[in-house]
């Protein structure tokens, strides 16, 4: 397959902001520690799982490259189909993974594939967190499915940055709702004619201080609110960034791995 860099389905007006923000993380390898820990853990798991030879795989939200590179490592003879919602992460992605693929800017959430696309294994790393419904969004990937493929991803989990959120209430700020799904929500997620399985773990990122922490959101593109999360005031993130750095300026990341099974036979 010769090397291709193209445009696949629509951007929600909402994932613009988004795309840009990760566009313009010109350093994201030198910040995405966490990031990076994730995609190599997420490659293991898919690498102990049985897969067809010269298996067609699409990756969501690929970065720049971080799990496709690692997969490569252990995936012989693969078909990929790399695809990010910034078009310059899926430059850099191209630029970083050196060899023949296709690569597309998609908003993975709404996959621009013909009905008759199907893939062996989809994956994702630290993406699906940004679907505006990631049950639908999960589903809808999930109907690009072979038989007898496979869907792994990981996205974050509502623990993710607790430390944060407490740093709020112990300034006098209610914080907004939790950005990201509990893990009991995504264990109940239930596709027709799907096996899905789901585990945890968590990850502490140590930061300088508060600005440490929030510069470092912000090198990797994830500085983007969520919804009902806002913007805090100059002096409400003062005195938030003081009652974090009193808890230790710590971030925790909860991580979700989830694996969709098409149950349809190869």
């Amino acid at each position: 397959m010769s090397q291709s860099s193209s445009f696949a389905g629509q951007v929600a007006p909402g994932k613009r902001d988004i795309a840009q923000a990760f566009g313009g993380a010109a350093h994201y390898d030198d910040h995405a520690v966490i990031q990076r820990q994730v995609a190599k853990r997420l490659a293991a798991k898919i690498a102990a799982s049985p897969l067809p030879s010269r298996p067609n795989i699409l990756e969501i939200g690929c970065g720049t490259g971080f799990l496709s590179r690692a997969l490569r490592q252990k995936i012989d003879g693969a078909e990929w189909t790399l695809t990010d919602l910034s078009p310059e992460m899926v430059e850099r992605c191209r630029t970083a993974f050196g060899k023949e693929g296709e690569f597309l800017v998609m908003d993975g959430e709404h996959p621009g594939f013909p009905p008759s696309r199907r893939f062996d294994l989809i994956c994702s790393s630290l993406a699906a967190q940004w679907f505006e419904d990631l049950p639908a969004g999960l589903r809808r990937l999930s109907d690009l499915l072979a038989p007898g493929g496979a869907m792994v991803i990981a996205t974050l989990g509502e623990r993710t940055f607790a430390e944060w959120r407490r740093a709020q209430e112990m300034a006098g700020h209610q914080p907004g709702p939790p950005r990201y799904p509990s893990f009991p929500a995504l264990q109940a997620l239930d596709f027709p004619g799907r096996v899905i399985e789901a585990e945890q773990f968590e990850i502490a990122e140590h930061h300088a201080g508060a600005l440490d922490f929030l510069r470092s959101l912000k090198a990797i593109g994830a500085h983007t609110p969520g919804p009902g999360q806002g913007v805090l005031p100059a002096g409400a993130l003062r005195r938030v960034c003081r009652a974090f750095e009193t808890l230790g300026a710590v971030a925790s990341y909860h991580v979700v791995m989830l694996t969709v099974r098409n149950s349809v036979a190869a």
